[in-house]
C-alpha cells in the first residue's frame, strides 16, 4: 500500500480558519474572555456606586437631625441606624415657601419642555423635508444661534420683558427657556430627521399623504428616541436652572433652586431643611431620566451609526 502526502493550499486554510476560528479557541482563551467581561462588569458597577454615592449621602443627611449632622458624618448611620427619622420631611411639609417654589418649578419646566419639543420637531421637519427658498440659510442661522451665550441676552431680554409686562412672572421665565432652548433642539432633531430614509417620505407623499400626515404618521414614530433625548436634556436644564430664575422670577414665581438659595442665605446652617429640599428637587429629574432611559439610549446609538 502506498501513502501519498498532500499539502493543503494556504488559501483553503485561511478560509477555513475564518469560518471556524471561533470553534478552535482553547480553554485559556475562553477563560480570558470571560475574565475580561467580568472585569468590565465589575468596573461599571464600581462607577455606578461612586456616581450614586453623593445621592445616597444626601438622602441619609435628609433623614438625620441637624444635631446628628453637625456632630458626625452621614456614614455613621451604618453603625447608628436609630438616627434616621422622617422629622425633616414633616417640617418640610409645613414650609410654604419650599412647596410653592416646587410647584413653580413644575409650572416652569413642563411648559418649557413641551413647547420646545413640539416647536423644534415642526421646525426640524420643515428644514429637513420641505423645500422652500432660504432653507439652507435659515439652517445656518439656527446653527449660529447655538453659540449665543445666555449671559449676553439677560439685560436686553429683561428690558423687553419689562416693556411687555411679563417680567417677574412664570410666563417670562418660560418664554426665555423656550427661546434659548429652540436652537439646540432644532439642530438635534434636524440631524436625526435627515437620516430617515427618503423612500419612506416619498412613498407616503405618493399615496396622497399631506405634510402633516407624513410628519405625524411617518416621522414622529421613527423619531421617538431623538424626541426622548431632547425631552431629557431640556427638562433637566430648565429644572436645575438658577441664573435665569434669579433674573426673571420674583419671590412669588421663583423655582425651588432660588428658594433653596434664599433659605441658605437666611438660615446659614439649616442643613436639615436644605438637604431635604435638595433631595426632593433631585428626585423628579431622576424619575424623568429613568422613565425615558430606554429611548435615550436608542437615540444615542442611532445618532452614532448615521
Amino acid at each position: 500500500m502506498t501513502t501519498v502526502l498532500t499539502r493543503e493550499p494556504r488559501e483553503t486554510r485561511v478560509v477555513e480558519v475564518a469560518v471556524t476560528g471561533s470553534l478552535k479557541r482553547g480553554p485559556l482563551t475562553r477563560f480570558a474572555a470571560k475574565l475580561g467581561n467580568g472585569a468590565v462588569q465589575v468596573g461599571l458597577a464600581l462607577v455606578a456606586v461612586f456616581w450614586l454615592m453623593p445621592v445616597f449621602g444626601l438622602l441619609v443627611v435628609s433623614l438625620r437631625s441637624e444635631q446628628d449632622n453637625a456632630g458626625s458624618g452621614w456614614w455613621t448611620v451604618f453603625t447608628k441606624p436609630a438616627e434616621l427619622t422622617l422629622r425633616n420631611y414633616d417640617n418640610l411639609a409645613g414650609n410654604e415657601t419650599i412647596w410653592k417654589s416646587f410647584l413653580n418649578t413644575v409650572f416652569i419646566a413642563v411648559p418649557s419642555t413641551f413647547l420646545v419639543v413640539v416647536i423644534a420637531a415642526l421646525a426640524a421637519y420643515a428644514l429637513s423635508w420641505i423645500d422652500f427658498p432660504g432653507r439652507d440659510w435659515l439652517t445656518v442661522v439656527v446653527v449660529g444661534l447655538l453659540v449665543m451665550p445666555i449671559q449676553v441676552a439677560l439685560i436686553p431680554v429683561a428690558k423687553l420683558f419689562g416693556a411687555l409686562g411679563v417680567f417677574d412672572t412664570i410666563g417670562g421665565v418660560v418664554l426665555f427657556h423656550v427661546a434659548f432652548g429652540l436652537p439646540f433642539a432644532v439642530f438635534l432633531l434636524r440631524n436625526f430627521f435627515v437620516g430617515i430614509p427618503a423612500d419612506l417620505v416619498e412613498a407616503a407623499r405618493m399615496d396622497g399623504a399631506t405634510e402633516w400626515v407624513v410628519f405625524r404618521r411617518v416621522i414622529l414614530p421613527i423619531a421617538k428616541p431623538a424626541l426622548a433625548s431632547l425631552t431629557i436634556f431640556q427638562f433637566l436644564w430648565v429644572w436645575n436652572d438658577l441664573l435665569v430664575a434669579l433674573v426673571f422670577a420674583d419671590q412669588d414665581s421663583a423655582p425651588i433652586t432660588v428658594a433653596l438659595r434664599s433659605q441658605l442665605r437666611q438660615f446659614g446652617a439649616n442643613l436639615d431643611l436644605l438637604s431635604t429640599g435638595a433631595f426632593l428637587s433631585m428626585v423628579v429629574p431622576l424619575v424623568v431620566f429613568l422613565a425615558f432611559q430606554r429611548y435615550f439610549v436608542q437615540g444615542v446609538l442611532a445618532g452614532s451609526t448615521k
